[in-house]
């Protein structure tokens, strides 16, 4: 194959798995291809949950892009970050002031947490799309035992004990469920001055039950499960504030150290860059999810 420049010019944005099962689709094809993320790795996103719960290293859900595309030579792969795009010259602009030619482009940019509206709760309550969420999940989670080791007033230690996640779809369900099984199996024995057992897991979901994009026998099974693992679930209370001490939850405040977001999301600006109409949540109108 011709890696030429006047080959037709693919240019992807982004590495995760539509981008790259794009390029590998691309294989054989008279055509050149430029990959553009602004991580170098691409992360293997379902099992980020473990490494946010200390189940699994870094290493094991994320690979460099460069090594997974090396075999294929008329790819080329560029680290940067894309701030716009100009369809009518068919160029992609980069954060740096590079610009970056294309015959076809296709974005495959992803997703990030969504507020509705409150975006002033992400430093209490970060969500888990990326490697840096994950392992700053971890750091919290883990300092939380930590602290409440050295801490003497009960109510503080019981905040420090308490884990909140907000939203019972996949990944909060697997969050609550692996947060159980580290204070209540992992833990318990390396501690002398806390029970790590005595740990409140508390899932909540706005809506009438946990995985709600699932069919109902899923849901309860689920349900069922985490209350097995010490879950508290709670169903049909939407949280209205997030700080640095805690919920609010149907006009109750609950104490905890340990916020976890996984209530929402919202796609990536791909939507302004081309200057098409887009929905609440940032998704191309008339798109299929």
């Amino acid at each position: 194959m011709s890696d030429s420049s006047d080959a037709h010019h693919v240019v992807i944005v982004g590495a995760g798995f539509g981008g790259l099962e794009v390029a590998h689709r691309l294989a054989g094809t008279p055509v050149r291809i430029t990959v553009i993320d602004q991580r170098n790795h691409h992360l293997f996103q379902p099992l980020l949950y473990q490494v946010a719960t200390a189940s699994l290293a870094t290493s094991e859900i994320a690979w460099p892009v460069r090594h997974l595309l090396r075999k294929r030579k008329e790819v080329t792969t560029l680290l940067a970050v894309v701030t716009g795009i100009d369809s009518e010259d068919g160029k992609v602009l980069l954060e740096d002031g590079g610009v970056v030619a294309y015959d076809t482009l296709v974005l495959a940019t992803g997703a990030r947490h969504a507020y509705f509206g409150h975006d002033e709760w992400e430093p209490y309550a970060p969500g888990l799309k990326t490697l840096e969420d994950a392992t700053t999940i971890r750091r919290r989670i883990l300092l939380s035992f930590e602290q409440a080791e050295r801490e003497t007033d009960p109510e503080r230690r019981a905040a420090l004990l308490t884990f909140v996640i907000v939203g019972g779809g996949p990944t909060g369900v697997e969050l609550a469920g692996t947060i159980a099984e580290l204070a209540h199996d992992n833990l318990r024995e390396e501690f002398r001055h806390i029970d790590t057992r005595k740990a409140r897991i508390i899932l909540i979901e706005a809506g009438p039950r946990i995985l709600p994009g699932f069919v109902e026998d899923l849901s309860t099974y689920a349900h069922a499960a985490l209350e097995r693992l010490g879950v508290e679930i709670q169903l049909g209370r939407p949280v209205s504030e997030c700080t640095g001490n805690g919920v609010v939850v149907d006009g109750r405040r609950l104490s905890a150290k340990v916020i976890l977001w996984a209530a929402g999301v919202r796609a990536s600006p791909a939507a302004d860059w081309l200057g098409v109409p887009a929905d609440r949540a940032n998704r191309v109108k008339g798109s299929r999810t």
